[in-house]
């Protein structure tokens, strides 16, 4: 049984190696033949990319492992917004609407699709 871990740790740790290299090679290869032409930086190294894909990851990534606390990984959460929603009588609705319009600022809202204050040019 011990021997059947030991492979697969080895394995996993085989295919991990394996994977950050190819992730670097490709950052790297990626770097090098698009941003000096169009924007004219410099080329980097692999460790360069390496660093690259490291910093990414934890700028836009985050190591997680397990809980997230928002975002669109959190479906629970906006289940539960959305249940919440439903359950509401109208008068609710429309009061929860305007408080969030008066936080937003009415950014967000959709203008009206009725022609009212269109004119009709061929009536004249």
């Amino acid at each position: 049984m011990k021997k059947i871990w030991i492979k697969k740790g080895l394995m996993i740790l085989v295919f991990g190696i394996a994977a950050i290299l190819v992730f670097g090679l490709v950052v790297m290869g990626l770097w090098n033949a698009i941003l000096p032409v169009v924007l004219g930086v410099k080329t980097i190294s692999f460790w360069q990319a390496l660093g690259i894909l490291l910093l990414s990851k934890i700028l836009f990534g985050g190591f997680g492992g397990g809980r997230h606390s928002g975002g669109w990984r959190n479906k629970g959460k906006w289940m539960e917004m959305k249940n919440k929603f439903a359950e509401m009588t109208p008068a609710e609705k429309e009061q929860f609407k305007a408080e969030w319009k008066n936080k937003c600022g009415g950014r967000w809202t959709m203008r009206p699709t009725t022609t009212d204050n269109v004119t009709d040019m061929t009536a004249e």
